[in-house]
């Protein structure tokens, strides 16, 4: 009986194809949209993850100033190179602390000017920021504390002032400031927020602070954990040192903040997921309508095709035989419709994916979860037009013109 009914309803289908196509359209958008939805979000997130991974995991930030969602930034002094002292003295775990200040300025070389970050630190920001050379060499111990004015590029800078020269040893002007290049970074590329990390220049923190800014201040520090350790431990010290240093007392809040990195990466997959599952989620709801419209054109077709079904109640065709065509017919309307949507939606997420520069993470689990859902539309949506066909009167059919 089922081979029978399947036969008749690809009879059906092939006899009014513009019209079956318009009716699974909806079933097509809708699994498309689900599946290019779900993995675009994912592969979003696993570009966002991959990221902040390459700030290190181990990683924590220290700011002045108290920042969050709803929470004004309270006015902090800046830290002071007392406290990074402190930090590597008296907190254990630790692998690197480095301070960092930034400002924006222009370098200039041989006529090429670029305006970039530049940045003040030692080499242990390197090794927080897991960051190697492509040229060159690190700052020594005596550049650092002497503050002599030497720099390392980052390849977009070196590109921007030397295109494919040799930089080492040259010098640029970073503002007025003569500085010698001793180095240039490995490329790390753009991030998902469409940042250029290339687009940098770093320089030892006291040549920074006395040529530059002028100031000795330090506006964030970054500290990286041992393999191992507990950042959370990590996190405590560092707070518990902090409020001391910078006498907090008991029930007063802190005037800095302490943001652990692995911390950021899972409230960053957190809030990412949720939204490819509400994303994933409102593109179903076209899977519904779809099934609606479904259920429309197969009323439609119970009505103009009542004639035939009085002959076949006439001849001795069983309900339950009647209701197994036009049920089979819905059932693979959306079938069909449902392997349309697969390949359209895996066409987009792919096309979407490569114009993002985002990794495609395929999940076998979504594509069968959409064509069953898809399969399930047909049956529940072309229960009612089969069930009208099943009983409906073989005289008064055959009556019908």
């Amino acid at each position: 009986m089922l081979a029978e009914a399947l036969r008749l309803a690809l009879r059906a289908i092939r006899r009014n194809a513009l019209r079956s196509f318009l009716t699974v359209l909806g079933i097509v958008i809708g699994v498309a949209a689900v599946i290019a939805m779900v993995t675009i979000g994912r592969g979003t997130q696993a570009r966002v993850t991959a990221d902040l991974a390459r700030l290190g995991t181990n990683v924590l930030f220290i700011l002045p100033g108290q920042i969050g969602p709803g929470r004004a930034s309270v006015a902090a002094k800046p830290f002071a190179d007392r406290d990074v002292q402190a930090i590597r003295e008296e907190v254990g775990g630790i692998e690197a602390v480095a301070p960092v200040a930034q400002l924006p300025a222009t370098v200039l070389f041989a006529g090429n000017s670029r305006i970039t970050t530049v940045t003040g630190s030692d080499d242990a920001l390197f090794r927080v920021q897991d960051w190697a050379l492509d040229a060159g060499r690190f700052f020594t111990v005596g550049e650092i504390r002497a503050g002599r004015a030497v720099c390392i590029l980052g390849t977009t800078v070196k590109e921007a002032l030397f295109g494919a020269g040799d930089p080492l040893g040259k010098t640029i002007r970073v503002k007025k400031v003569p500085c010698e290049v001793v180095g240039v970074l490995e490329s790390k590329g753009q991030s998902s927020f469409g940042t250029d990390l290339d687009d940098t220049v770093v320089m030892p923190l006291r040549a920074f602070q006395r040529r530059l800014s002028g100031n000795t201040e330090i506006p964030r520090i970054y500290v990286a954990a041992k393999d191992g350790v507990d950042t959370a431990r990590v996190q405590a010290d560092l707070e518990r040192l902090l409020r001391e240093r910078r006498k907090i007392g008991p029930g007063e809040e802190d005037d800095f903040s302490v943001r652990d990195m692995r911390e950021l990466v899972r409230t960053v997959q957190m809030t990412s997921g949720a939204l490819t599952a509400v994303l994933g989620f409102v593109a179903a709801v076209s899977l519904i309508v779809g099934g609606i419209g479904i259920m429309n054109i197969m009323l439609v077709s119970v009505t103009e095709r009542t004639r035939e079904i009085g002959i076949r109640l006439a001849i001795g065709a069983l309900e339950g035989q009647v209701m197994a065509q036009f049920l089979v017919e819905a059932v693979v309307l959306s079938a069909v419709g449902g392997a349309i949507g697969v390949l359209v939606g895996l066409l987009v997420a792919w096309g979407t994916t490569e114009a993002l520069a985002v990794p495609l993470r395929i999940d076998p689990t979504v594509i069968a979860g959409a064509f069953a859902f898809s399969a399930a539309i047909g049956i529940l949506f072309g229960f009612l037009p089969a069930r009208r066909a099943a009983r409906l009167d073989p005289i008064e059919a055959l009556r019908r013109e």
